[in-house]
């Protein structure tokens, strides 16, 4: 009877804190919020020192490492890895069906990683993290000693991975359509809406700690005839192909936007003029050599005119800085466009460049 008794109290206090886990992981749509937490809730809920959490990455089909705690800088930075696991049997077993699976002693020598045995971990679990049969994560937690866990603390372990995937999934469907807002759907940048709220943080930003900031504003040349002459759907080719010159020609630090119709818009933080004035004569380099052959054997060519000004020569507010760009980016095209313009005491020595 009373062996019957303390089962019982175990078991509703696994359950109560199983609630709890359900109730902290579930508590929020941000996805770092979320991941912190599940991770936090397992280790608590285990009583293990350490562990780390990936999610699913469908573009790559890999896991990639989001959070971890009591673990060494070397063995968390390999953040990537395949489906099937970093080369232990454990997750490739426990992928395959989505089950939950652990090693109670690591020590024997089929069982053990190299990378697990220079960590020092003993004991492991691995929870695949899946909803309807797809995956969204997996769950690693870890001990430096052997230990055994009982069928009703898998069975506890099992509905908390339940919880914890549905709650991956709900906050990346909420990120996704967050960014989705943000974003432009064409050109797969940023949208005005978005620059409208970032732009005062970056002036903020450089203003607070004397950094320099740069604006570029970029408009395509001739886009109208562009349009008449090919049809939109060329046009809107062309814009995507300008976004993705963007997206791959800037610093991550670096902020794209489409800004409107064929206008487009750079933020560079902590970028002088002068280093923003290259960064916009590239773009219109890349800009005719790479799109222009996409109107074929054509008299056309793909061309971008720029206007370039920067904190906190030209302005001191977002304003009169985007003011400043857009007046560059206007004496740009009406100098013969396909060119940068920009203001400086020795503007003049720098070369404008017809391609």
């Amino acid at each position: 009877m009373v062996e019957k008794q303390k089962k019982l109290e175990a078991h509703i206090q696994d359950l109560t804190e199983l609630i709890g886990v359900a109730r902290t992981v579930v508590s929020t749509l941000e996805l770092d919020q979320v991941l912190d937490r599940i991770l936090e809730s397992a280790l608590n809920f285990m009583g293990m020192p350490s562990g780390m959490l990936a999610v699913y990455e469908e573009s790559s089909d890999e896991m990639v490492l989001h959070v971890h705690s009591g673990l060494s800088p070397e063995f968390v930075q390999v953040n990537r890895w395949p489906v099937c696991g970093r080369g232990d049997a454990l997750t490739r077993a426990a992928m395959e069906d989505y089950s939950i699976r652990y090693a109670p002693d690591m020590g024997a020598e089929e069982q053990q990683v190299k990378e697990l045995s220079a960590e020092g971990v003993r004991a492991m679990v691995c929870l695949p993290l899946a909803v309807h049969n797809r995956p969204v994560g997996i769950l690693y937690l870890y001990d430096f000693t052997s230990r055994h866990l009982e069928d009703r603390q898998l069975n506890h372990l099992s509905l908390l991975a339940s919880f914890a995937a549905m709650a991956i999934d709900n906050a990346s469907l909420h990120s996704r359509t967050k960014l989705m807002a943000l974003t432009d759907a064409l050109t797969g940048l940023y949208n005005n809406r978005y620059f409208m709220q970032v732009f005062p943080h970056e002036m903020i930003r450089a203003r607070r700690y004397s950094k320099p900031l740069s604006l570029i504003m970029i408009d395509v040349d001739n886009f109208k005839k562009l349009n008449d002459t090919y049809g939109h759907p060329k046009g809107d080719q062309v814009l995507a192909n300008l976004g993705k010159i963007l997206s791959a020609s800037l610093r991550a630090s670096d902020l794209s936007f489409r800004y409107g119709g064929e206008e487009f818009t750079v933020i560079l933080p902590e970028t002088r003029l002068e280093g923003a004035f290259l960064v916009a004569e590239s773009l219109r380099e890349k800009v005719f050599k790479e799109i222009t052959p996409l109107l074929g054997q054509s008299e056309l060519s793909v061309t971008i005119s720029l206007g370039v000004a920067g904190y906190p020569y030209d302005a001191a507010s977002t304003d009169t800085l985007l003011s400043h760009a857009d007046a560059c980016l206007y004496k740009a095209k009406h100098q013969g466009k396909n060119r940068v313009y920009w203001e400086s005491p020795y503007a003049a020595t720098w070369p404008q460049r017809q391609v």
